[in-house]
């Protein structure tokens, strides 16, 4: 049985490379944000709108401990989803936390590529964008850090980086 938790910041490729890693392990992929959206039949932006940050990671703790009782998976959690609560401590102790670690320059240049609506980000400049993912990282680098392993991640451009990424962390799980 396998649980495999992908952490990091947003934008960092957690959604690209699971799909990838899951269909490379013959498991199945759950985002965390998708899998709360389908639930709640919303999206996460009007969650937030509704009921707020504390609401949405109240939601998004449940919804965690929920998919992270199912077996032979693979998980790419929200940005924040390490951040609160014992929400790490509780994927350490269901499987293999994997921190995707990337610099602000890459996740911003991930995030400006990407087309997904982001509540946190949204309207600001590249700049401001910048800005924001140095001291947010920051914030967030201690829950990280408790990941029981961690991958280097650059800009991704095409799917053979993708699958070099893969293997590496299947290498990781399986060494």
């Amino acid at each position: 049985m396998k649980r495999i938790f992908l952490i990091g910041y947003m934008g960092a490729g957690k959604t690209t490379i699971g799909k990838v890693l899951a269909r490379e392990m013959g498991v199945e992929f759950f985002d965390l944000d998708w899998y709360i959206e389908d639930r709640f039949r919303k999206k996460i932006p009007e969650i937030f709108a509704e009921s707020g940050e504390a609401g949405f990671r109240d939601i998004e703790r449940k919804m965690l401990r929920e998919v992270g009782e199912f077996e032979n998976v693979v998980i790419s959690c929200g940005g924040g989803t390490p951040c609160f609560f014992d929400n790490m401590d509780f994927m350490n102790g269901q499987g293999d936390t994997i921190y995707l670690n990337a610099s602000p320059a890459v996740l911003k240049e991930h995030l400006l590529m990407g087309k997904s609506q982001r509540p946190l980000i949204e309207g600001k400049s590249s700049e401001e964008l910048e800005i924001y993912i140095q001291q947010s990282l920051q914030t967030r680098l201690p829950f990280y850090k408790k990941a029981k392993h961690s991958l280097d991640i650059n800009v991704i451009h095409t799917k053979d980086e993708i699958k070099g990424y893969v293997q590496q962390i299947m290498d990781i799980i399986n060494g």
